[in-house]
């Protein structure tokens, strides 16, 4: 049976699983995962990818991404490339080092992006690396410590994660805690990692949508494969450009250019710049850092404020379909 073609596009989220081949290492000392994070942080800087969780266990990683600009395809294929050559010549071997190719799911952000980085930080304690959560805010291989504040690095998406639970970093991080503590609750969430793959009539005779490369409801699932996501020439992506996105926020809210960018706290404005902000990130592709720029705001507001405009847009369905 032929491989199904990858689901991608510029601010699609994306839940990345690789295994070791025959279940066999592959990190098999600090050095290495020195080595793969070591790449990957500078990848993720290079291409704008976003990062919000990610863990390394002896025969296998998970990522969680925000693509944008740059194709996931992309950022795997020079990650792993890299990293397979540097494996073999460490230890004089040849041949596959991962399973197959690595798994990519593309996934609903709103029910989903917390789920998921609570899953994945979780992995050290599930697999028996770490005993507790005092244990796994230190342990080096999991970003969960980078968001206790117990760890740093620059790739990392933190602040997005944190606006979740709170204004204030202290807080967040307390809620934040509460929240991974609970989720030692529900076991390993089989559900997270890929659907089979069915289409099949709901109670009201409406069709239900799954499939194993998309994580979210059936209309999240139904839209993500009728578009058929993609980068690159013959691929449906969102072409709008800033420019043309400021223009069109602006007139949508009745006000200029200048006022989006003045940092003003009007309650119109703080609400168009929230969709604005939404739009520059999931569908343009844009970093936060750099929209945080033109907006005259810090990186932490503008995750709120996208926050924000995604709440505004799924309220609002007509106001998502004036900029289709």
């Amino acid at each position: 049976m032929p491989r199904k073609a990858r689901l991608d596009a510029p601010g699609v989220l994306q839940h990345v699983i690789g295994r070791g081949i025959e279940r066999r290492p592959i990190f098999s000392c600090d050095e290495d995962c020195e080595f793969f994070l070591k790449r990957l942080g500078h990848l993720l800087e290079e291409t704008g990818i976003e990062c919000f969780a990610w863990v390394l266990i002896p025969n296998h990683f998970h990522l969680l991404l925000r693509t944008g600009s740059v194709s996931l395809a992309t950022l795997m294929r020079r990650l792993l490339t890299a990293y397979v050559v540097h494996y073999n010549r460490r230890y004089d071997r040849s041949g596959h080092l991962f399973q197959n190719r690595y798994k990519s799911i593309v996934c609903e952000a709103d029910p989903y992006l917390m789920e998921l980085v609570r899953y994945i930080h979780l992995n050290p304690i599930r697999t028996g690396l770490v005993r507790n959560m005092g244990e796994l805010e230190r342990y080096r291989w999991c970003g969960d410590g980078v968001l206790m504040g117990k760890a740093q690095n620059s790739w990392q998406d933190t602040e997005e994660v944190l606006a979740y639970f709170g204004n204030k970093v202290r807080t967040a991080r307390m809620k934040y805690r509460v929240f991974m503590e609970e989720g030692l609750k529900h076991g390993r969430r089989p559900e997270l990692v890929g659907q089979v793959l069915s289409v099949r009539k709901d109670g009201d005779g409406d069709e239900e949508y799954k499939d194993s490369r998309v994580l979210g409801g059936s209309d999240f699932t139904k839209q993500v494969l009728s578009r058929k996501q993609g980068h690159g020439k013959g691929r449906e992506i969102w072409r709008m450009s800033w420019a043309v996105l400021l223009e069109k926020i602006a007139e949508q809210w009745r006000l200029s250019s200048e006022d989006l960018l003045s940092g003003s706290k009007e309650r119109s404005v703080v609400r168009a710049r929230s969709v604005l902000s939404y739009f520059a990130v999931r569908k343009i592709g844009m970093r936060a850092t750099q929209v945080a720029e033109w907006l005259k705001l810090s990186q932490p507001a503008v995750s709120k404020s996208l926050l924000r405009g995604e709440r505004m847009l799924k309220e609002n369905p007509l106001l998502m379909e004036a900029f289709q």
